[in-house]
């Protein structure tokens, strides 16, 4: 008899919250405002769905290992400590005789994360000469700048450029609308070093 007394009243709330969110449900508030409700009177800690994405995700041992190279720079390791992200692509193949290409597959970081891919293409016309294979990275000094990028139609105007990092030097660039961008070469050599029209697409991971 305790006992039914007890559970009556429980049972009875439980109805009335499953009424409750029914109603909430069927009314105009969206999605977000719905599952929020739902969370302050279900069970803390449950939730039937999820889309956090996968912090488990790690780049490609060619990214991380260009990505080494940039950060064992002693003058760049400001770059990393302020930057919001950057784009790292361990190998961009470049040639040409006066129409040139360029192309390469790399990987986005914000606050040292991987969260996606992205690919570089450019096509170039003017004086150029011979091939060259080197690494980039492209550094986002702030969210806006990175989300900017991530959007997945950024390019780089004609007059744009990069520093260029060689061994036992330092090497430094200027941020322009927010964006900083360094290159390593990795043999050949040509005779134009512009990465103006370079066009950049992005896939989140």
């Amino acid at each position: 008899m305790y006992l039914r007394s007890i559970w009556t009243p429980f049972l009875a709330s439980a109805l009335l919250l499953t009424q409750y969110l029914s109603f909430v449900k069927a009314s105009h508030l969206d999605e977000f405002q719905f599952n929020r409700l739902s969370d302050e009177y279900l069970i803390s800690g449950w939730k039937p769905s999820s889309d956090k994405k996968n912090k488990d995700i790690k780049a490609s041992d060619k990214t991380m290992k260009a990505l080494n190279i940039f950060k064992n720079k002693s003058s760049l390791k400001p770059y990393f400590k302020k930057a919001r992200g950057y784009a790292v692509f361990p190998n961009v193949g470049k040639g040409g005789i006066g129409i040139g290409g360029a192309r390469g597959k790399g990987e986005v970081f914000e606050k040292g994360n991987v969260i996606g891919s992205t690919t570089l293409t450019q096509v170039s016309i003017g004086f150029q000469l011979g091939g060259q294979a080197f690494s980039q990275i492209i550094f986002f000094k702030d969210k806006k700048s990175l989300e900017r990028f991530t959007q997945g139609n950024f390019e780089f105007g004609a007059s744009a450029s990069a520093a260029l990092v060689t061994e036992g030097a330092n090497a430094s660039a200027d941020y322009s609308d927010g964006v900083a961008v360094l290159t390593f070469s990795k043999g050949g050599l040509m005779y134009e070093a512009s990465i103006g029209g370079q066009k950049f697409s992005y896939e989140e991971y």
